[in-house]
């Protein structure tokens, strides 16, 4: 079967099309991004009494805001159970915790375990976020398309 050229021609422009649409949106380089119209998202959860896992989050925050430009992604941190710790005052990374809300991170308390605990919000860390229940609220981001990370 002999393809005529416009008939050829029209499959080369389909194929050339169509590796245009499916191409990376990256370089080579994966250091060299191309800007991106989205913004990424992130809910991170802390349920942990664990300083490592602490210091663990506030890693991984760093590390993502450094590789996709801290203005290119919202992050929120979600702490309830015994990972409240991470946001009381007394917190050996409160500093840290701080620092990072500074870049734009948002960090939520969760209530109920604030009740449980027997904790105000006198007791926590200065500028925080709340949430009446963190799982719902973990739950709402998700819907919202945030992705989730549980370090």
């Amino acid at each position: 079967m002999k393809l005529s050229r416009q008939s050829l021609a029209l499959a080369v422009l389909a194929i050339i099309t169509w590796l245009s649409m499916t191409a990376p949106a990256w370089s080579a380089d994966k250091k060299v991004h191309q800007p991106s119209t989205t913004r990424n998202k992130i809910v991170m959860q802390i349920s942990d009494e664990d300083t490592h896992k602490w210091n663990s989050v506030l890693s991984n925050i760093r590390n993502v805001q450094h590789e996709l430009g801290t203005g290119n992604v919202k992050i929120v941190v979600v702490a309830y159970g015994a990972g409240l710790g991470m946001l009381t005052l007394d917190s050996p990374v409160g500093g840290e915790v701080t620092d990072a809300m500074k870049t734009g991170i948002e960090f939520i308390a969760c209530e109920n375990t604030m009740k449980g605990q027997h904790l105000t919000k006198d007791d926590m860390l200065p500028e925080l976020g709340y949430a009446p229940a963190a799982i719902v609220k973990i739950m709402q981001l998700q819907q919202q398309g945030y992705a989730y990370v549980k370090p």
